[in-house]
């Protein structure tokens, strides 16, 4: 440090007022420093006052720091660094030269960096790594990153109470997971500061365990909406000259939608019966299943809020039918000619039994997908037992894919067996998307069978086919 700089900090802290210096009235381990007066350092400042701690910021401009929480102190950085053991550097790292000056008065001191980058490998070595290099007699610890201003001034909800940390001290790490808990946060030691570049990377992650589920969607919304503008559109201009192409928004969209909806819902529940039967084959629950069905169960919940969206455009799409200019058009149309001819038309009880089994079935499965969705909610996990959870997630999961799937089979009713119904030759949407929750359903009706169950069961509980050859003891089955 040159002489200027000395006096520089010498004079700042000389001209701070009585009420602008440290509060000695509190140990030190109640008082916390924080280096940054930004978005960042405000809400942290103020979630530690309201935890009980004596918040000290560390500023250039300690007079013109305006914008603090009330209860706060600032100081100079100099004089903020000697004030409290923790200190938070809630600054970027293009700004952390100041502290090169300071390493005297950091040295012993735990410095919690919470800084992230723009981009992934950004520079060389991880932030806190080139902390700890600017002041290697200070303690780094990496954490706090994951939160957001915005998430520390209202409060962490369920999905960001867990914070991770890492850094090479543990009398640090302890320290920092001490404050944390107190801010009803949940601390997670990742290990050394080598991790560092892993939990800032953490924040720059878009959606990580929705992209397979949304490519899926994306993929099989592209391929159903060509496949049946051929099939509708294109077939009707070609064969019958035809111009039925407004019927792209509303009526085409609504035949893609039901159909991605069941086909995601039948991927929701196909990997749990994969490994079901992957155990079954092994007689072990202990291998471990492979990588592709790994990441498959891990998007299982994002795959049904996905169907679950596609329901709801479904419903949506359906609700405006009979407003639609082309529906109304013919309703008019086709009640005008009964009365020009004066027919009339006879009332079939079979298609009534047959559209309103059609509606109500589609009505209760809407019904449990909103149900499913709800429970996929965070507060509302923590608010069921594991037993509760399970049974809505699988057994009523189950049964809204049976649901839709018998009112997709109505849907079709006897059109089946039409020859007018495969245009060139081709399969309507609706029978090619009751193909995979069909065989889902099949699967899990032989999983259920009470001799297949009762294996499971016991492959679940710990029991492994050939360990009663190996070990006699073991030979008594474990459900009776």
């Amino acid at each position: 440090m040159t002489g200027q700089e000395r006096s520089e900090e010498k004079s700042e802290c000389v001209s701070l007022s009585p009420m602008m210096e440290a509060d000695p009235a509190l140990p030190e381990s109640e008082r916390v420093c924080v280096f940054g007066t930004g978005d960042l350092g405000h809400s942290l400042g103020l979630r530690l006052l309201q935890a009980g701690y004596g918040v000290v910021f560390g500023s250039r401009r300690p007079h013109s720091s305006s914008r603090l929480p009330h209860g706060a102190q600032v100081l100079g950085h100099a004089a903020a660094a000697q004030s409290a053991h923790l200190i938070f550097i809630a600054v970027q790292r293009e700004h952390y030269d100041f502290l090169v000056p300071l390493a005297n008065q950091l040295k012993g001191k735990v410095l919690v960096d919470l800084s992230n980058n723009l981009r992934k490998n950004q520079y060389p070595e991880a932030n806190a790594e080139y902390l700890q290099s600017l002041v290697p007699g200070a303690e780094v610890v990496k954490g706090f990153n994951t939160l957001s201003a915005w998430s520390l001034q209202n409060g962490p909800s369920d999905a960001n109470r867990q914070v991770y940390i890492c850094g090479e001290s543990a009398e640090a790490k302890e320290a920092v997971i001490a404050v944390a808990t107190k801010l009803g946060l949940s601390a997670l030691d990742r290990g050394s500061i080598s991790v560092a570049r892993e939990l800032e990377d953490f924040p720059l992650q878009l959606f990580p365990q929705w992209r397979l589920p949304l490519r899926i969607a994306i993929g099989l919304s592209a391929a159903f909406f060509f496949y049946l503008l051929i099939r509708y559109v294109i077939y009707a201009y070609v064969t019958q000259g035809k111009d039925i192409s407004f019927r792209i928004m509303v009526s085409l969209a609504n035949q893609v939608c039901p159909i991605v909806s069941l086909i995601m819902l039948s991927l929701c529940y196909l990997p749990g019966v994969l490994a079901s039967f992957l155990q079954l084959y092994r007689g072990t629950k202990y291998r471990r299943f492979p990588n592709w069905l790994d990441r498959w169960m891990l998007c299982r919940k994002q795959l049904g809020l996905l169907s679950l969206g596609f329901a709801f455009l479904h419903v949506l799409y359906t609700l405006i039918i009979p407003i639609r200019y082309s529906v109304m058009f013919w309703v008019t149309e086709h009640t005008v000619s009964l009365i020009r001819e004066n027919r009339t038309t006879m009332f079939d009880t079979t298609t009534a039994w047959h559209d309103d089994s059609y509606l109500s079935l589609g009505i209760l499965g809407f019904g449990l997908y909103v149900l499913l969705g709800i429970t996929s909610l965070p507060s509302v996990i923590n608010s069921l037992s594991w037993r509760e959870f399970s049974f809505v997630q699988s057994k009523l999961g189950h049964l809204t894919l049976l649901l839709c799937t018998a009112h997709t089979y109505l849907y079709g009713w006897n059109r089946f067996l039409s020859s007018s119904t495969y245009k060139w030759y081709t399969p309507p949407g609706y029978m090619l998307c009751l193909v995979l929750p069909s065989v889902v359903l099949l699967l899990k009706l032989l999983l259920i069978t009470p001799c297949v169950d009762r294996t499971i069961t016991r492959i679940r509980q710990g029991w492994e086919r050939g360990a009663d050859q190996r070990n006699p003891k073991d030979s008594q089955p474990l459900i009776p």
